[in-house]
């Protein structure tokens, strides 16, 4: 009688306990509806996007919401972008695993943990000290090795490791940096929203130190702030 008490308390407890979310599950289906269903086809991009673990880069409290189709705050006015844009943008980039790239706007620290799955070395720039400090231990902690992380102006790029094979800004300047420019390697990609209001996506390369410069989609992101933005 006991045990069948035992056994009746134990199936109904199963019955109320909420089943753990299957986040790989989620992945994996963002990868096929909103990734590739968009035309994203390079696989080493779709690969990293299933990889990492979207959920852990945004707050517990959005954690639910991490593979949805939108971008999502992180905290001190800043987003995480809508997924397709982080593939996308990756994409464009055009990665090889020797390549070397600079991030603009580190904010969760996600994009740079896709970059580091596809590319030997990636150092990620944030002006916002709580950011910086909680992405680099995200990141530390998530084993992310080839990632550096800085804390400054990143409108000024990061000129001690310059030359970079691709550059890739997440957060919008009124005009391309040309510190940025300078700090773009021959042959290399330059991925940056343009604007204020109204802002374009734009892909950037350098080809025998003359620049082809293309725009793609209009896009909504985060100013970029900062003494070079204000020209100080």
């Amino acid at each position: 009688m006991v045990k069948m008490l035992l056994l009746a308390m134990l199936v109904l407890f199963s019955a109320q306990a909420p089943a753990e979310t299957d986040y790989a599950a989620l992945r994996k289906k963002m990868v096929e509806t909103q990734i590739k269903a968009r035309g994203i086809a390079d696989n080493r991009v779709l690969k990293a996007m299933e990889k990492v673990e979207r959920h852990l880069f945004v707050p517990e409290s959005l954690r639910s919401l991490a593979y949805e189709d939108y971008p999502l705050p992180i905290g001190e006015g800043q987003t995480i972008s809508q997924p397709y844009i982080v593939a996308l943008m990756t994409e464009l980039l055009e990665l090889k695993p020797s390549d070397r790239v600079l991030e603009v706007g580190t904010g969760s620290g996600y994009q740079a943990a896709i970059l580091a799955e596809l590319c030997q070395k990636v150092y990620t720039i944030e002006i916002i000290p709580a950011l910086a400090e909680r992405a680099e231990k995200l990141l530390r902690r998530l084993n992310y090795g080839n990632i550096t992380v800085k804390c400054g102006d990143g409108f000024a790029g990061w000129k001690e490791f310059a030359p970079f094979d691709g550059i890739i800004v997440t957060c919008a300047p009124p005009a391309v940096p040309a510190p940025l420019i300078e700090q773009l390697s021959e042959g290399g990609r330059l991925v940056i929203p343009v604007g204020e209001e109204f802002q374009q996506l734009k892909l950037i390369r350098k080809v025998k130190g003359k620049l082809v410069e293309k725009d793609l989609i209009p896009v909504r992101f985060v100013p970029m702030t900062g003494p070079g933005v204000k020209g100080k």
